[in-house]
């Protein structure tokens, strides 16, 4: 099979999305199709994979309390429909339909199976609320939708209409399974560790009520460290640290692929601190794959992903307390984090690409059965 598969944000920057569509495509030339990736980028000369092609820069928009960066104008519609017309794809698989990007001119642009994935969770957006006229304009020519949670299924009967399937974001768990840790990270006698990867510049995913319960923690615990990971200013990071605990506050800022593995290797305790706005929730199911010890605030994706509990221990959302009190229950029983990570492996096993890429060839085989053709670009 030939498939198209569109990217909503800059494939520069980490995210779940841009993960999930990297991983889907691998999974899907693994098992023998032919697959070609269209996305934004930030700049020109970013090295991507010989299976993606850029579609322009990406803007900075505030979108689902992140700012996101997508890429909507002319020059990317122009370049969405080029790629339709000539890669004769048997389907089309467009990712968050709805958001200002290249999903949406993708969606304007083609004719012929249409396979959409919602990722996307949120209670209100007058965002959406008022451009619903326009959008179904394009969503009405899907023609097989998937949603990667329920909560993320229930974003789009609510506010755009109709249903869809659900078929939970996958994770390559063997890629997580085994490494080293960092450097100066192997110890586990000196007082434990904490550890968060995310955007530590975006609010909701929480590091400041890991930040505040660290105070808390470190002058409990004289030897505790942290370590945290992703986008954002360090230095920033760093100046909401009491001076006197500062040195045991790691930042990394964007790490490699390689690096981001090893430190969830490198930690006692791995943290998800997110307010909200989760839909899933793809870190929680690398650090399972790696067996790290998780202790998460307790939205619901991250509840339905850790089994309520079984899988990783919870807290109170946005209440530092609550999350100083079930890390340090964490770190004082060894037993305890070994008993999670070994139900955080077995139950990351239902996410894993084997089984999620196969559910999701059998969404697009049903909607290309009866299709007349191939993806073709719309009349203008």
């Amino acid at each position: 099979m030939k498939i198209g598969i569109v990217c909503p944000y800059t494939w520069d920057v980490p995210g779940g999305v841009q993960q999930h569509i990297r991983d889907l495509a691998e999974a899907l030339l693994a098992l023998g199709h032919e697959v070609s990736v269209i996305t934004p980028v930030d700049d020109d000369d970013t090295v991507l994979p010989p299976y993606v092609v850029a579609a322009g820069r990406a803007v900075p928009v505030p979108y689902n309390g992140s700012v996101a960066r997508l890429a909507f104008g002319f020059l990317s519609a122009s370049r969405v429909r080029r790629w339709i017309r000539e890669g004769g794809f048997d389907v089309l698989h467009i990712h968050e339909p709805a958001a200002p990007s290249l999903g949406l001119l993708a969606c304007w642009a083609a004719d012929g199976p249409i396979v959409a994935t919602f990722h996307a969770s949120y209670e209100k957006s007058r965002a959406v609320t008022v451009s619903a006229p326009i959008l179904q304009s394009a969503l009405e020519k899907i023609t097989g939708r998937i949603a990667v949670s329920e909560a993320a299924r229930n974003t789009l009967v609510e506010h755009l209409g109709g249903d869809a399937v659900l078929i939970p974001n996958g994770v390559a768990t063997e890629r997580y399974a085994s490494a080293e840790p960092l450097p100066g990270w192997d110890s586990r006698d000196d007082g434990g560790s904490l550890g968060f990867l995310g955007r530590m510049d975006e609010p909701r995913k929480g590091l400041q009520v890991l930040l505040t319960a660290f105070e808390t923690l470190g002058r409990q615990r004289p030897g505790l460290r942290l370590l945290v990971a992703g986008p954002g200013d360090a230095e920033d990071v760093l100046s909401k640290v009491s001076p006197e605990l500062r040195d045991r506050v790691v930042v990394l800022g964007m790490v490699s692929e390689e690096d981001k593995i090893r430190a969830y290797h490198s930690v006692d305790v791995f943290v998800a601190p997110n307010l909200g706005g989760e839909s899933f929730g793809i870190v929680l199911t690398e650090a399972m794959s790696s067996g790290a010890p998780i202790l998460a605030s307790d939205i619901e994706a991250f509840r339905r992903v850790l089994q309520d509990g079984r899988a990783g221990a919870l807290f109170t959302t946005g209440d530092a307390g609550s999350l100083a009190a079930e890390a340090g229950a964490l770190l004082d029983d060894p037993a305890r984090r070994k008993e999670l990570s070994k139900a955080a492996r077995t139950a990351v096993r239902a996410y894993d690409w084997s089984t999620v890429a196969r559910d999701v060839l059998h969404v697009y085989e049903t909607v290309v059965v009866g299709a007349v053709g191939v993806v073709e670009s719309a009349p203008r």
